[in-house]
């Protein structure tokens, strides 16, 4: 068993909203890694990170990463960080990864300064964004087996692209 597609990116790029519609599309079960560490937690991820930490909150997500993996067969959208891990990184060889790419100026306006997204909030949120796609940006692009530019396109209009590149095979940026 496998996922049909992982859904990864940066904060605000979609990966939950595009990757509920792309399960629709397809026919399929949407799972969201993020949603899995709060029900196993029990508490919200910005909880995790004040009060454990970050490095706590990633090994709870890599092993949530790794059971989802094994065990889901529709679309799973993974948490934004949950790619700075090697064991992560090396679990998604062989599946198809699909990257949701949004510009700074975009996933800034999207993310707005949500307390929900920790590693967003301070004084310069603009800052920290761009310090966080320069760093990252690379390693979505290491992973990844298709990448989709979100910024001019609808939710809709990215999941049903997802879906046709899925079904023809066919690159689709």
């Amino acid at each position: 068993m496998r996922p049909r597609a992982v859904i990864v990116g940066p904060p605000g790029s979609g990966k939950s909203t595009v990757g509920r519609m792309l399960a629709d599309l397809l026919g399929v079960a949407f799972r969201d890694s993020d949603e899995d560490v709060v029900t196993h937690a029990g508490r919200s991820i910005a909880d995790i990170f004040t009060t454990d930490g970050e490095p706590a909150f990633r090994a709870l997500e890599e092993k949530l990463v790794a059971v989802a993996l094994a065990e889901h067969d529709g679309v799973l959208a993974l948490g934004g960080g949950s790619v700075l891990s090697e064991a992560t990184r090396e679990r998604l060889a062989g599946h198809t990864v699909v990257f949701l790419n949004v510009g700074m100026a975009e996933g800034v306006r999207r993310t707005g300064m949500s307390s929900a997204r920790p590693l967003l909030a301070g004084v310069n949120p603009r800052a920290t964004y761009k310090a966080l796609l320069d760093a990252r940006l690379p390693v979505y692009r290491a992973v990844a087996t298709v990448e989709m530019d979100t910024d001019a396109r609808s939710p809709r209009a990215v999941a049903t692209a997802i879906m046709e590149q899925l079904e023809t095979g066919r690159s689709i940026r």
